[in-house]
């Protein structure tokens, strides 16, 4: 993936980014599947941008429970709240396929001596956005948890990948385990409700392949 594409340089010029590479802002790493990039309770001043792969923000509890708070999608950004408050990490993030990550030093690109370059107001303004749509992404997650029994969080994560993506036919980042832990549910019950769901003809789906089936008028 080129720089130019992600979302964080948008409006800033070749030029511009090779002053942020030049001045040791930027730096790129390669992960295996299964790799830990962060650990909870590590501290950091870099923030990730996935450049290609898949990454999992995750919280592992001392019994071993795991539960999935985030999917990130190559192009999105994870861990720039740590970076950007100096506190320690209270979540891992995994790779979950071979990753490769551009990394991003926050105290240096908005250091003083860099606010007199042309692509400050520009990176200013590109995370401004970014953290914007962090917070949606985190609030979708809210709306599922706060929604009683299996098929409420279903149904709830569905509908709002519906709206997402514009279409009631889709995939979502997650196998069957892995949706599991994103609701927090367990995965024998998710299951069973989402078999029956299929038999109801709220839905149909194949693997992380989804399609919802809109409800029929008393008429229809």
């Amino acid at each position: 993936m080129e720089f130019s594409s992600l979302p964080l340089f948008r409006g800033i010029a070749d030029g511009e980014y090779g002053d942020m590479l030049a001045g040791g802002c930027l730096r790129t790493a390669d992960y295996e599947k299964g790799a830990v990039l962060f650990r909870a309770g590590d501290l950091t001043g870099e923030f990730g941008i996935l450049l290609s792969g898949e990454v999992h923000v995750e919280n592992l509890d001392l019994w071993g429970n795991r539960v999935i708070l985030h999917s990130i999608p190559a192009g999105h950004v994870f861990a720039e709240t740590y970076a950007l408050c100096g506190v320690p990490m209270m979540v891992d993030v995994t790779a979950v396929q071979p990753s490769r990550v551009l990394f991003l030093r926050l105290s240096t690109l908005l250091g003083e001596a860099n606010r007199q370059k042309s692509w400050y107001p520009k990176l200013l303004c590109n995370l401004t956005l970014l953290f914007a749509q962090k917070n949606l992404a985190w609030s979708a997650r809210v709306f599922c948890l706060s929604t009683k029994g299996v098929r409420g969080r279903v149904m709830t994560y569905l509908s709002t990948e519906a709206v997402r993506r514009g279409s009631t036919e889709f995939s979502i980042p997650f196998d069957r385990q892995q949706l599991a832990d994103y609701l927090n549910v367990e995965r024998s019950a998710l299951s069973k409700e989402l078999g029956r769901m299929q038999r109801e003809g709220i839905l149909t789906f194949r693997k992380n392949r989804f399609c919802l089936h809109r409800a029929q008028s008393p008429e229809g």
